[in-house]
């Protein structure tokens, strides 16, 4: 055997090692392991760790990774809502978010239990929470690991879970209240911010590229104190741009006049074309009212707006209907055929947790991203959207001051709906002092460092990074890449199913599915960790629904669970599920409580 052969089986077999608490949870084999560097000096496995995590814990993240974009593409049924109407289309949506939710769930609670004792991770924000259907509320939320959500050894998330419970209800304590404690008690507690599955839509509707799990996770928590989803408006730049504008003693973010940014540019690069200037923003008809006027701006300065179809580097076709962070990826410039230059930016809005990612990779990549705080509504221009959150909501003139940055008179109900949202983020960390906000402003100590892990179901355009390939019969290779300040790579983690393919279904499945879906529950063994997993699977199926009573208590209110997310069929069956197991279990399951429909506000 050659030293390249012999090397080759090391790494698989310390791969295999490192990772074997993800592995055996989903009853998989490693056969193969690929590493490529993007960026930074290519080294031996083993002999540096890429981030502020030691290596084993990183090859668990990776995992984590390519589990999730496995399980998902092949348990998650993508396409299936192709030929479906919006109902339809929306449960296949939610199906496969509750796969990929469940997969890196339980990846985590694994991983947790080789962290070092007195650390935790803590979700900080999560994509999913937000109803999306068209940009309108009907469709309820979707499957996903949000705030507050701890992994880490017993007794440090019971202790971190009462510190959540209490700045969850307790408006004294506060984040400061509750940072302080959490530096006093001696605890490391890692923040993450997460989208189990990006481009959900795409992946129900079978398309080719695009659907990624995206992981970010941060050596400190982000000064967020609440559940949030929302929109920011956010530009992404070069830093050589954002460094010529000040040279000249221009400020270029968010808010500054495209046409500085268009001369920026010019000044950078002297002789690049306007129409090699490709911007990349959403599109689509629901966002014409609120970014219509940045589009046109755009193109009166003789800029492209990359439209659908419109090739890449990497040789695939861009996409503009979602997926806001992976772009960032692509911001820069190249030369095509003919020497000259293109750039390559992002401009626009992306919901938060998106911006959040985006904005913690951009100066690693060399990029300078620029956030400002949007509504949830889609009445006003981006102009107007970037001054409403600045805002007082409890002013006596708010509603007058809003009705004139609107330009229309609004309703009681519509002003009543500004100022909800404006306290919403405010309560939330959300708007900064500043008039935009960089990634500084989420970070306590602004000395911090970024682990970005991204695992591709399908391929993506804007790296290249081949999606989930079906190697041979049960055989599958995902790729990851992981990125941070000390160098970017992509791992090619090719992984066996360790049972017959419908026995791994089940292994992807959460419980509660399963018994939704019509799987017998009273004949099933029964084990202690159903207790956990099924207190995981209401976290994240039904988040909305669930009242922290304390610590060690939650009630699940069945009224506040919407149709679209259970529907009422299966609202009952999920009460008989819960209700047996209390019954057959009640030591195990005493942190349950329930409200039945049509029993709100009885004791």
């Amino acid at each position: 055997m050659n030293e390249a052969e012999q090397e080759k089986r090391d790494v698989v077999e310390q791969w295999s090692f490192d990772t074997r608490p993800i592995l055996g949870r989903f009853h998989l084999w490693l056969e193969d392991v690929e590493v490529e560097w993007m960026r930074g000096e290519r080294v031996l496995e083993f002999t540096r760790n890429l981030s502020f995590l030691d290596g084993r814990m990183e090859r668990l993240l990776a995992m984590t990774g390519a589990v999730t974009a496995i399980g998902t593409q092949v348990f998650g049924h993508p396409g299936a809502g192709a030929r479906l109407d919006k109902a339809g289309l929306n449960q296949v949506k939610k199906d496969a978010d509750a796969i990929s939710a469940y997969a890196m769930s339980e990846s985590l609670w694994y991983l947790s239990r080789q962290l070092p004792e007195n650390h935790a991770i803590m979700v900080c924000l999560g994509e999913g929470l937000m109803p999306k259907a068209g940009e309108t509320p009907e469709m309820g939320s979707n499957p996903q690991i949000g705030f507050g959500r701890v992994y880490a050894r017993p007794v440090i998330a019971r202790h971190l879970d009462r510190l959540v419970v209490r700045l969850l209800n307790d408006p004294a304590y506060g984040w400061d209240g509750f940072y302080r404690e959490i530096k006093e008690s001696g605890i490391t507690v890692w923040g993450a911010a997460i989208d189990t599955l990006e481009n959900t839509s795409r992946f129900a509707k079978g398309a080719p590229t695009g659907p990624m799990t995206v992981l970010h996770l941060f050596n400190q928590p982000l000064q967020i104190s609440r559940p949030y989803e929302g929109y920011v408006g956010m530009l992404v730049l070069p830093k050589e741009v954002v460094s010529q504008a000040a040279e000249r003693a221009i400020l270029l973010d968010f808010r500054a006049p495209r046409r500085l940014v268009m001369e920026a540019i010019e000044a950078t690069w002297p002789g690049i074309r306007r129409d090699h200037v490709h911007v990349w923003t959403l599109g689509g008809k629901s966002r014409e009212g609120r970014i219509g006027g940045l589009w046109k701006c755009w193109r009166d300065l003789g800029a492209h707006l990359v439209e659908d179809g419109w090739p890449l580097p990497s040789g695939m076709a861009a996409f503009t209907e979602s997926g806001t962070y992976a772009p960032t990826y692509r911001v820069g410039t190249w030369l095509d055929e003919a020497g000259e230059r293109h750039l390559f930016l992002c401009d626009g809005y992306a919901a938060s947790a998106e911006a959040v990612q985006a904005a913690s990779i951009a100066s690693i990549l060399g990029l300078d991203a620029s956030m400002v705080t949007f509504t949830s509504r889609f009445d006003l221009s981006y102009e107007k959207e970037q001054d409403v959150m600045r805002l007082d909501p409890e002013a006596p003139d708010f509603a007058s001051r809003l009705s004139a940055l609107a330009g229309v008179s609004l309703t009681d109900d519509e002003v009543d709906d500004y100022r909800r949202m404006i306290c919403e983020a405010r309560d939330a960390g959300m708007l900064g002092d500043r008039a935009t906000l960089t990634a500084d402003h989420f970070f306590p100590e602004k000395r911090w460092e970024v682990l970005a892990l991204s695992g591709y179901m399908g391929p993506d355009p804007y790296s290249g990074a081949p999606g989930v390939e079906e190697v041979s019969a049960g055989v599958y290779r995902a790729t990851v890449r992981m990125v941070s300040k000390q160098g970017d790579k992509r791992v090619a983690l090719t992984l066996r199913l360790g049972e017959t393919f419908e026995q791994s279904r089940l292994v992807f499945s959460p419980l509660l599915n399963r018994f939704l879906a019509g799987e017998p529950f009273e004949t099933r063994p029964v084990k202690i960790s159903d207790s956990g997993r099924i207190r995981n699977e209401l976290q994240t199926l039904c988040a909305e629904a669930l009242e922290f009573l304390d610590a060690k208590t939650i009630r699940l209110h069945f009224d506040r669970i919407p149709p679209e997310v259970i529907p009422p069929e299966k609202q009952k069956a999920l009460l008989e599920v819960l209700r047996w197991y209390k019954r057959r279990h009640p030591i195990w399951f005493s942190w349950l409580e329930m409200t039945p429909p049509g029993e709100a506000g009885r004791p």
